[in-house]
């Protein structure tokens, strides 16, 4: 299974989502998952912004080698799931790649209790990328329950 994280420019939601889900998935023994990140408007090959590397140093994260890249629909698969950090990207993804399973983040992960967009730290100040990332890491508890759960019962 690949899921990919998706936000505007690649630089701060994405990655951090896509580095705290690889260690939160270490941490849980959770396995078989690939995680990626992509953009729907990316500069290819920016590095992640600075508030995202800083943070993601707090939480034992490396964004140091992380560039950019724009979604495409090559990148999607039948065992691709795409989760977005706003409602406005789940329009952009379709768009993209309009047979995707998207959905967005908080949506997927509360299975549809909640639909909270990630807000965007991109331009402010460390407290607003903190606020991000603690945003991003419950999203990311509950998603990974959903897919070790979605996982068991269609093993039984």
């Amino acid at each position: 299974m690949n899921v990919i994280f998706v936000c505007t420019g690649n630089t701060c939601r994405s990655p951090l989502a896509e580095a705290l889900a690889r260690q939160l998935a270490t941490e849980r023994g959770v396995a078989g998952i690939a995680f990626s990140s992509a953009g729907t408007s990316a500069y290819e090959g920016a590095a992640a912004s600075d508030g995202s590397v800083l943070v993601g140093l707090e939480r034992g994260v490396d964004l140091s080698t992380h560039r950019a890249r724009m979604l495409t629909r090559d990148l999607v698969d039948d065992d691709t799931i795409v989760l977005a950090m706003s409602t406005s990207h789940l329009a952009a993804i379709g768009a993209i790649a309009p047979e995707a399973q998207a959905y967005l983040l908080d949506d997927f992960a509360s299975r549809g209790k909640h639909r909270r967009s990630v807000a965007d730290p991109f331009g402010g100040d460390l407290v607003g990328y903190r606020e991000a990332a603690d945003d991003i890491e419950a999203m990311l508890r509950d998603m990974l329950d959903r897919l070790a759960a979605d996982r068991a019962s269609s093993e039984s």
